[in-house]
């Protein structure tokens, strides 16, 4: 008799496995610590022959994690074990994933060892082994992820109980020389009949019991009734062995043995390494030996362990995966823009609605200095849609200013702001779907001669279409009146609306509201909030013709636009979070009390203004409201009703002449009523002179 030795498992971990360890720190783990379960799988020991040459090498006794090694997001704890791969055995264990790597260096290795050598214990005197004898398999993973540089220390443990006095053997046989061929596939098809028959968590370990009829397979815990009578030569077990080795058996065997001896005090059992060649129904590398112990101690504290993988070079000590070679850049680049994002909900903003924000279409109306600063710090929050519309070209004084141009763009006449800005967004973040239009806005007060007309109407109808296709619709434009038609169309379609306008050192930043809504705001007792023209009571009109170089050009500070830019985009961020959405009222509070009850009561992320005025000169900003109002020359009933009745010819009206907005709206006799006023007033005065 000689010592039995078994072949220790090698840890087979697959790429994707990390990616979903990344996913879950990420949004579900995030400082939690604490042991989580997963699922390994096995397949019996493989050999492959080397072409050419009459030998094979033995492969590893490999334990794999996959993707599918994690319980679903919304299941119990516990993982399904019909989710291996088919000619696979399961294998329960838990992974502990370290916040630091002075966490992972400094852990007690040794208690966490003995937590999972004591719930294998537990299960072999409890029972409950002998009912899941897969929970034999347990195994323990230690990690720490460094998701900066996609780089993954790990360390695995696979605990075995050791017998004292140890294990022996006789001569390992093949199962060829101990049955005949017949007895041999008849074995292979009670075996296979099992597995079908009682399920994962009992397919990988199994009784044999030789009779007059051949061979017959039942579970461990029908020993008691299906050896009832029979003598010692008769009783076999039997488990899938992932040993590949002629003379060694698989480490499943240890804690095998171990429930043997403590259960049935077996001190002398015939072993069935079942190896299955796989796809192929050939079990013929199969081993058959028997497993003696000198004499029977009692066990009754749990025996001591071993288990610990060695690394690659044969030393006890964790391992490294890298995965940033291998892993495609526009993917890094993806997990990387994300990474800052969602550290925010492990401590600062639990509720953050990263989906949400990330899934947000942004149509940016202007690809100047505003449309360059928004854009990218859309990006910033994740936003994957964004589209500009522009009908300029790059000049030799935008590269300066507006970040996503470069000298070569402004050659030759100059390249489609439009088109350039959303090609270079591409160049920041491949990930992003980024698209530019080169088109005009028709704008009140600037006529359209009759050869154009054709050619607005079409920009008009692409206009909506693109509104149709975003969600959120930014106004960067230049000028006043260039604003007037999407402030119309957004009403109309009740999107999301944030403007943004620069003076030398002031800036605005606003929300629209989506016209007067009357019954959705008399049902809450609030106030419609107004667009960017409800405090005007004359309709915008051309400010572009008769001007010098100073107000052609957009002379501001040059730090405003990035000021504004940003503000606009977390008040956008803000309102996403919103439960109102595009109605929620005005935010305006001054003390910190006031300011914490408005966030309970709506965004997450704090205060959600109307309007931001900001003052350059004396670094502060205003938060100010103002009501829709019911004449207003953009968003009121009266303009809204007038397009829906009479659409292109409505807006052709408007471009020809602006004070058609003024008749509509009832502006025009509401002028002439106060002047009546006036005069009347005036000749009242000189009678009483």
């Amino acid at each position: 008799m000689t010592l039995l030795q078994f072949h220790p498992w090698a840890s087979a971990v697959e790429a994707p496995f990390w990616q979903v360890l990344t996913q879950r720190k990420m949004d579900i783990f995030k400082l939690d610590d604490s042991p989580k379960p997963i699922l390994g799988y096995y397949s019996t020991g493989q050999q492959v022959r080397i072409p050419g040459k009459e030998t094979s090498v033995a492969l590893p006794a490999r334990l794999c994690l996959g993707t599918g090694a994690f319980p679903d997001d919304n299941g119990p704890d516990e993982h399904p074990l019909n989710k291996t791969p088919a000619f696979t055995f399961p294998a329960p264990g838990m992974v502990k994933n370290t916040n630091t790597i002075e966490d992972f260096k400094s852990i007690d290795r040794a208690a966490l060892f003995k937590m999972v050598v004591d719930q294998i214990w537990d299960d072999i005197t409890s029972g409950r082994a002998i009912l899941d004898p897969s929970t034999l398999n347990r195994f323990l993973l230690v990690t720490f992820a460094d998701l900066k540089k996609f780089k993954f220390f790990y360390w695995f443990a696979f605990p075995a109980l050791q017998a004292d006095p140890a294990w022996s053997t006789d001569a390992i046989q093949e199962i060829g020389a101990v049955w005949s061929p017949a007895v041999v596939n008849q074995l292979r098809e009670q075996v296979d009949q099992y597995k079908l028959t009682f399920g994962p968590s009992q397919s990988g370990f199994f009784l044999i019991k030789e009779g007059q009829e051949g061979l017959s397979v039942a579970r461990l815990q029908d020993w008691d009734e299906f050896y009832a009578g029979c003598d010692e030569s008769q009783v076999i077990v039997g488990f899938a062995d992932p040993s590949s080795l002629d003379s060694n058996p698989g480490w499943p065997l240890r804690n095998l043995l171990a429930l043997l001896q403590y259960r049935w005090k077996v001190t002398n059992v015939r072993v069935l390494c079942f190896r299955e060649v796989l796809g192929k129904q050939d079990i013929s590398a199969s081993k058959l030996f028997t497993a003696q112990l000198p004499s029977y101690i009692p066990v009754t504290a749990c025996p001591k362990a071993v288990g610990w993988e060695k690394n690659a070079q044969g030393k006890l000590g964790p391992r490294l995966a890298d995965l940033a070679p291998l892993m495609d850049p526009t993917r890094l680049a993806d997990t990387a823009v994300d990474l800052n994002l969602k550290l925010m909900r492990w401590r600062l903003l639990p509720d953050l609605q990263l989906e949400k924000v990330q899934n947000t279409r942004c149509l940016l109306l202007g690809a100047g200095t505003l449309g360059c600063y928004v854009a990218r710090s859309l990006l910033g929050w994740g936003i994957r849609n964004i589209t500009f519309v522009d009908n300029a070209k790059v000049s030799f004084s935008n590269p300066v200013r507006q970040p996503l141009f470069e000298f070569e763009d402004c050659l030759e006449g100059g390249k489609a702001k439009a088109e350039t800005a959303a090609a270079s967004l591409k160049k920041v973040y491949p990930g992003v779907n980024a698209n530019g239009y080169s088109m005009s806005i028709p704008m009140p007060g600037h006529p359209i001669s009759p050869q154009l007309v054709e050619n607005a109407q079409k920009d008009v109808v692409r206009l909506e279409e693109l509104f149709e296709q975003h969600d959120v619709i930014y106004l960067l434009m230049d000028s006043r009146e260039s604003r007037w038609l999407p402030t119309m169309l957004g009403a109309k379609m009740k999107k999301v609306v944030i403007n943004a306008a620069l003076g030398f050192d002031t800036f605005l930043v606003m929300r629209h509201g989506v016209g007067q809504d009357q019954e959705h705001h008399a049902s809450k007792g609030t106030t419609p909030l107004g667009c960017y023209f409800c405090n005007d009571i004359v309709a915008p009109t051309d400010s572009l013709s008769d001007r010098t170089l100073d107000q052609q050009c957009t002379v501001t500070r040059p730090g405003l636009s990035a000021i504004a830019s940003a503000m606009a985009v977390e008040m956008m961020v803000s309102l996403l979070h919103h439960p109102e959405g595009v109605r929620a009222s005005a935010d305006k509070a001054d003390t910190e009390v006031e300011q914490d009850a408005f966030a309970q009561q709506g965004s997450a992320l704090g205060l959600l203004p109307h309007q931001i005025r900001g003052f350059l000169s004396r670094f502060k900003n205003l938060l100010i409201s103002g009501q829709a109002y019911d004449r207003c020359t953009a968003c009121s009933d009266s303009i809204l009703n007038a397009y829906e009745e009479e659409g292109f010819g409505f807006l052709f009206n408007v471009f020809q002449d602006a004070t058609h907005l003024e008749n509509v709206t009832g502006l025009t006799k509401m002028k002439e009523e106060s002047e009546d006023l006036d005069m009347e007033w005036a000749d009242d005065s000189e009678d009483d002179m």
